[in-house]
């Protein structure tokens, strides 16, 4: 083929009058290198409908010129290493979840087209509420459903577009209806909602049905491109190695079973019509808190000079003690003082005792991700907490205590520990609810890495109680003082040589 591909093109005078041109779509790497070796093949069975269905996506975006403003989300399933193949921005998401993700990407990146590509598995099970949800709103996302009517990559489980009588490792007597349910069309359910605006159903039975089914993934593209709504197309595809069958065979169940229970139809084309001046209002998340300072019409710099490059916290202790409130109020103190912030969470199903804890970043540069693994500060409120995570504190990290000392038989050699009772201090202001502001202040007092100032402007903006604001104000303070009166003057103890 390659030899009469040159032939031909050295040869314009040839006799054939046209030119033969097959070749990798420039959407594809040159290579793939999820392996040392066979870096030219991908990893599906011979037979298999998810390579065809690559190549119409790669070709539409190398049509349309889109290959540079294309966010590709992978789902689990047979095609989870879509990122070694379509050379896009790639992001992996969990099982069924690709949906909530491209809505996220989109709205984030409204200039880029963004594509969800899942598998009957991963869509119509796990995904279910993600896609009808996105597709409801009108999300201006393209899904490509592949659908082939069983979980593929994990041994051949009943999907839940499974067909009526056919086996699988979970329906070894075949799909019954007053067992298992019918089988979801999901085309048809989607065409049923009110915002999309493109659905159609393909098949990649035989040369006719792809190559309807590459108009079909070139016109869902250009929806998107042309600021249209959610687009969807559901992909009818051979899974020759699980159904057990040869790849030819596989094809011609596709067209002689698949087809007549899911009927190739264009099920929505249209424009759907949005309302006139309902789009939400388009702020930054400075101006929706009130951040936002301005100085001869423009946005005036933050004052504070942050000593840190970035900073990483991890507050510990039971639920009920205001571990997660205090995480947010020092991510919003971060963002009054011009930061970047994160603040992820950890609990429990309990509402009060149970475990709970939060991370909070604050960098002065993009935060890559809001998870923790070594916190330059640990804020344990108990004792569960110091002992299950003192020990992930970086070397020469801080850890601050919510006890009057620490435990007899503990130590921590690589980080500065100081104690004190916040508990206590809380209940000589008159409620114990105030400890966390309490160790608030502790943790501006010994570290300085935020203003005590911007720390009472994000307590008046989030108290509307003049009573429980004066006793956050009492906390915040005797936080501070207990810092500078008891710890500066060294009346604490020492272990293995650190300050406590």
């Amino acid at each position: 083929m390659e030899e009469k591909r040159a032939a031909v093109l050295d040869d314009p005078a040839s006799s054939s009058g046209y030119e033969i041109v097959h070749s990798k779509s420039k959407v594809f790497y040159p290579e793939f290198e999820r392996k040392t070796d066979l870096k030219h093949q991908t990893h599906y069975c011979p037979g298999c409908g998810h390579g065809v269905a690559h190549k119409l996506i790669a070709e539409a975006l190398e049509d349309l010129e889109l290959q540079n403003d294309t966010i590709l989300v992978s789902p689990v399933g047979c095609s989870v290493f879509a990122y070694y193949y379509f050379d896009v921005g790639n992001v992996q998401v969990a099982h069924g979840r690709a949906p909530a993700a491209a809505t996220g990407l989109k709205r984030a990146c409204p200039d880029k087209i963004v594509i969800a590509y899942q598998g009957d598995g991963d869509l119509a099970a796990i995904g279910t509420a993600e896609i009808i949800h996105a597709a409801n709103r009108g999300e201006k996302i393209t899904i490509f459903f592949v659908n082939n009517t069983i979980y593929g990559m994990t041994g051949g489980q009943m999907a839940p577009t499974t067909l009526v009588g056919q086996k699988s490792t979970t329906s070894p007597w075949g799909r019954r209806p007053v067992n298992e349910g019918f089988p979801l069309h999901m085309s048809e359910l989607l065409s049923s909602l009110e915002a999309p605006v493109y659905i159609e159903r393909v098949a990649l039975s035989d040369n006719k049905n792809i190559m309807k089914a590459r108009r079909a993934v070139r016109k869902a593209l250009e929806k998107q491109r042309d600021g249209a709504g959610f687009s969807f197309v559901e992909i009818l595809s051979p899974c020759p190695t699980i159904w057990g069958k040869d790849p030819m065979e596989a094809r011609r169940w596709v067209a002689e079973t698949m087809i007549p229970n899911f009927p190739l139809n264009v099920f929505r084309d249209r424009k759907v019509e949005i309302p006139v001046n309902n789009a939400p209002p388009q702020k930054t998340i400075a101006e929706l808190i009130g951040i936002e300072k301005k100085v001869d019409g423009k946005t005036s710099e933050p004052a504070r000079n942050h000593r840190f490059h970035d900073l990483t916290i991890k507050i510990a202790g039971f639920g009920g003690q205001g571990v997660l409130l205090l995480g947010q109020l020092l991510a919003e103190m971060g963002m009054r003082e011009g930061l970047e912030v994160s603040w992820l969470p950890s609990y429990g199903p309990e509402m009060r005792s149970g475990s709970a804890h939060c991370h909070i970043c604050l960098s002065k540069e993009r935060i890559g991700s809001p998870l923790i693994s070594q916190p330059s500060v640990l804020i344990a409120m108990n004792e569960l907490s110091l002992r299950k995570f003192a020990s992930q504190v970086a070397p020469g990290g801080v850890i601050i205590y919510g006890r009057t000392a620490l435990p007899v038989d503990f130590s921590c050699p690589q980080a500065q520990i100081v104690c004190i009772p916040a508990s206590e201090l809380a209940d000589k202001l008159g409620s114990a609810k105030v400890a966390n502001v309490v160790m608030m202040g502790a943790l501006l007092e010994e570290t300085e890495c935020l203003s005590p100032a911007t720390a009472m402007q994000v307590l008046e903006a989030k108290v509307k109680n003049p009573a429980l604001l004066e006793l956050d104000r009492k906390a915040l303070d005797a936080g501070r003082l207990y810092i500078d009166d008891t710890v500066a003057v060294g009346a604490v103890t020492q272990a293995d040589g650190f300050a406590q």
